[in-house]
């Protein structure tokens, strides 16, 4: 077992800094678009390998982009000139003893499923065009899954990191999305499109959130009507956060907007997320896996989408991390959690190089108890992952 490395740190706990910058990129954000697009194809592959072959082979499909297209928005409606575009690079075995498997159309599937079941006015056979890059894999980190041996080796030398608790300003970001995003919400207000970008900045117990949320044109009738629907949107939302918290929460939404000015001065869109004209989204750009981008924290770089939950190391140890700051968390009464997991290429997944637990605690700290968990959750790394894809849901969130 590779050294796991457990201490107690001082310093400013996130509830006391001063200040405080997090955001979330929404459902409809071209960013969270392509996590979720990659993901969902990953494990739509791995579906497919299971059920012709009994195991997950290699693939890799985290590389992709959205690329803008180009729409017309109109009060009371406009229309699509030219649809956006979807493109999937990465590797995936595409043939095994003669047998093909149709990459294509498990992406394109896979991506119109998806479409399907999160946007409302989107149609992901007439407003996306689709270009499929995926090649088969590269010959060395595809014999990974031909060795043998219970126990896969990582195919990278990466760093996975996590941390617990949220803070209340991190949990508000990412309740607040949610929120704009629920079914309850869209049948209130079904002006407010998918594409939800949430943005706050505390200075002491003051914070300001900046709320970008796309308009669906056929919704608004008008300037005059424009503005009337943001005012009884923001007034919901407003009572929304007043009821988490004491704190002094300022909100403002669609700040850009400018009134005489038409359609020009407001964030109209026509299917409801801005990569219909020209916002592009990329793997990677999104949020992290606990779903917010918590600008006072370290966090890994890793692109956790569309990487194979057998190998790759930038999706497990993201993943195994986030999990093991939870539960350490709850168990050693620590007021904060920091985890770091390094890997080295072609180590055991269960034998990292290096974890490194870190805790902020006024009190003791068990570290062999901490330490026994570590192990037995790096132990357990297989069917950690085999839950995630059984769930056959995204962790991407």
């Amino acid at each position: 077992m590779g050294r796991i490395e457990v201490e107690k740190i001082s310093g400013v706990l996130i509830e006391d800094q001063n200040i405080e910058i997090v955001e979330r990129k929404g459902l409809g954000h071209p960013d969270f678009m392509i996590d979720s697009i990659m993901e969902e194809f990953s494990l739509a592959l791995c579906r497919e390998y299971l059920k012709r072959f009994g195991r997950i082979l290699h693939h890799n499909v985290d590389k992709g982009d959205v690329v803008g297209g180009k729409t017309e928005p109109k009060f009371g409606g406009g229309k699509v000139i030219i649809p956006s575009l979807i493109f999937f690079s990465g590797r995936a075995v595409e043939e095994v003893d003669g047998e093909d498997i149709p990459i294509k159309e498990i992406a394109l599937r896979s991506t119109k499923d998806w479409i399907r079941e999160n946007f409302r006015f989107l149609d992901p056979e007439e407003e996306i065009r689709y270009q499929v890059e995926t090649k088969g894999g590269s010959g060395n980190l595809s014999d990974i899954f031909e060795r043998g041996g219970e126990m896969p080796e990582a195919n990278d030398t990466s760093l996975g990191m996590a941390y617990a608790p949220l803070s209340y300003t991190e949990k508000m970001v990412y309740e607040t999305e949610r929120y704009i995003n629920s079914e309850d919400f869209k049948r209130r207000f079904p002006v407010s499109g998918e594409d939800v970008k949430v943005m706050a900045c505390r200075i002491k117990d003051n914070i300001d959130v900046t709320i970008a949320n796309s308009f669906v044109d056929r919704f608004v009738a008008d300037e005059k009507d424009y503005f009337r629907q943001k005012e009884e949107i923001l007034e919901d939302i407003q009572l929304q956060i007043d009821g988490m918290s004491e704190r002094n929460v300022k909100i403002s939404s669609n700040a850009l907007d400018r009134k005489n000015r038409g359609e020009n001065g407001v964030y109209l869109t026509v299917t409801g997320t801005s990569a219909e004209m020209g916002d592009d989204g990329q793997v990677g750009r999104g949020n992290r896996t606990n779903g917010i981008v918590p600008y006072n924290r370290p966090v890994s770089l890793e692109a956790p989408a569309g990487k194979n939950p057998v190998s790759h190391v930038g999706k497990i140890y993201n993943l195994l991390s986030n999990h093991l700051a939870e539960e350490i968390w709850e168990v050693s009464g620590a007021k904060e959690v920091y985890v770091s997991m390094l890997s080295q290429i072609g180590r055991p997944l269960n034998d990292p190089l290096l974890v490194r637990i870190a805790l902020a605690s006024d009190g003791r700290i068990d570290e062999t108890q901490i330490k026994d968990i570590t192990e037995e959750e790096l132990e357990g790394v297989m069917e950690f992952m085999k839950r995630y894809v059984e769930r056959g849901k995204s962790a991407i969130i």
